[in-house]
């Protein structure tokens, strides 16, 4: 009996942009069940792969089979009804919408063509809901309102709501706390055994190893390994692929010495009720403080409490001796904070402005000279900042949106060091940034903080905490439970306590 041929059959894709030739002849081979993990670095073509898979992007050369038969994929559409459904990391969800208009966008159950069954709709949509875990998502509560976590399960329901053989899902994991890893993987398994494959996309590889069959590694646009056996094979053979040497969590050298100077952040029963409890906290220039904790254990309202995001129910912050008015970013900002956002693309950066525009941004009374703005000052000032972080390509007029994920964070941090600020919060400062760019991102940290500059640092990756920090906090719904110098933590200490808490120390 001849054996099934492959589900997904992607040989020798091409893909040119303007001055950028994407993909170089790529092939891809996905199984029918099986997870395919599809790795590599930013801009390695992984993003415009999954577009020509998508239907979004037509490729200039190659061939694309699906279930043994060549096909041409024209546009989403042709895409989902042959039954490719694809999970972007940027969802595409209207947050004005319910969550089952949106599970049913495009082809909500009607009458006669014309009037839409919303009741319907909404039992089909919790019934989606139940299967993957959250049943107490309701169906009729606007998308907009919903965590980023709960989002990324209505964009599995909308998948699902089609008769998907294949689901295509971009760095699914991001925004999710452990336990909600655990179900997204519980998903992935239900999906794979009823014979759907899943094209699976991430920057952490310890999730390729614990659910992938297998591996197709792109760099600089061509497969450079495909359907490696994903448990099977090194870490460090797949980084080695990945970025053309051998790196994992590189970390740079911390001082042997804790900075002996007078503390420049001193945070004093700060609390807002319902998210965290009172919070005492020093930080001293030179030095990296690390909040270690699940996603909703208070870590990212700290920050922004103290960046003034967020008024405190409680407490006060004072930089250098000043106590900051609460609940005023524009106060904070003038004595010497700085704020680098989890979500930068949506909180941070002008996607569309240049580079100088976002560098510039929070300086420009800098430039400002009798009513006009010197922009040759601008933009060289901008320069100097980004050229101090090794922000490539150095092209200050390029449109930000056009960086890696990596120097597009460079960009923030560039602001803030052209702002001179004292103190700098950083909120998931290595998300969505691909492995070889978090060496760098980890030097350029620890390098500020070598001048001077204290860092007050949040990751969900207890490894990047550890790896970074001179001394961590450890937060468990919203209190401190144990503190200490982060060389006297490991990864398993710091995860038992996160999941079952101890008196503070």
């Amino acid at each position: 009996m001849a054996p099934e041929p492959p589900l997904l059959t992607m040989s020798g894709i091409t893909k040119s942009f303007p001055g950028v030739r994407a993909l170089d002849g790529v092939d891809l081979q996905v199984q029918a069940g099986e997870v395919h993990c599809l790795l590599g670095q930013n801009g390695a073509g992984k993003s415009t792969l999954i577009k020509v898979l998508a239907g979004a992007h037509q490729p200039d050369d190659g061939e694309i089979t699906w279930r043994g038969e060549r096909t041409t994929l024209r546009s989403p559409i042709a895409a989902m009804r042959l039954g490719i459904a694809t999970i972007y990391q940027e969802l595409d969800l209207v947050e004005g919408l319910s969550v089952a208009e949106n599970v049913h966008l495009g082809h909500e159950p009607t009458t006669a063509g014309f009037v839409v069954r919303g009741r319907e709709a909404k039992a089909s949509t919790a019934a989606l809901l139940k299967r993957l875990g959250h049943g107490e998502i309701d169906p009729g509560t606007l998308v907009g309102d919903l965590s980023a976590a709960q989002q990324q399960i209505v964009s599995m329901a909308r998948a699902l709501s089609h008769e998907v053989r294949l689901i295509v899902m971009d760095e699914p994991s991001a925004a999710l706390d452990p336990d909600e890893v655990d179900n997204l993987f519980r998903i992935v398994g239900d999906l794979t055994a009823d014979g759907v494959a899943v094209v699976y996309i991430s920057h952490r590889l310890e999730e390729i190893r614990r659910i992938g069959d297998r591996v197709t590694v792109l760099k600089d646009g061509r497969a450079v390994a495909v359907g490696l056996p994903a448990k099977e094979t090194p870490t460090r053979e797949v980084v080695a692929l990945m970025t053309g040497r051998n790196v994992e969590y590189v970390f740079p050298d911390r001082p042997t010495e804790r900075p002996t100077t007078d503390a420049v952040l001193k945070v004093r029963g700060l609390a807002r009720e319902g998210e965290f409890e009172p919070l005492d906290l020093e930080l001293r220039p030179g030095e990296i403080v690390g909040l270690a904790g699940l996603v909703g254990s208070g870590r990212s309202e700290i920050l922004e409490t103290i960046y003034g995001a967020r008024k405190p129910t409680a407490g006060q912050v004072a930089v250098a001796g000043q106590v900051l008015r609460p609940g005023s970013v524009r106060a904070a900002v003038r004595a010497g904070l700085g704020l680098a956002p989890e979500e930068r693309k949506a909180q941070a950066l002008l996607m569309l402005e240049s580079v100088t525009n976002n560098v510039s941004v929070s300086s420009m009374s800098r430039f400002s000279r009798g009513g006009w703005l010197d922009r040759g000052a601008e933009k060289k000032a901008a320069q100097t900042a980004t050229r101090e972080l090794s922000l490539r390509p150095d092209n200050p007029g390029a449109p930000v949106r056009t960086l890696s994920g990596g120097n597009q964070q460079k960009a923030v941090l560039a602001r803030w060091l052209l702002r001179g600020c004292r103190v700098l919060l950083l909120d998931e400062p290595t998300r969505g940034v691909d492995v070889g760019a978090r060496a760098e991102l980890y030097a350029v940290i620890r390098r500020l903080a070598d001048d001077g500059l204290a860092v007050l640092l949040v990751s969900s990756e207890v490894p990047e905490v550890l790896g970074l920090a001179d001394r961590v906090l450890v937060l468990r719904e919203g209190r401190v439970v144990h503190t200490a110098p982060a060389r006297d933590l490991d990864e398993h200490r710091v995860l038992d306590l996160v999941l079952e808490g101890s008196p503070a120390s």
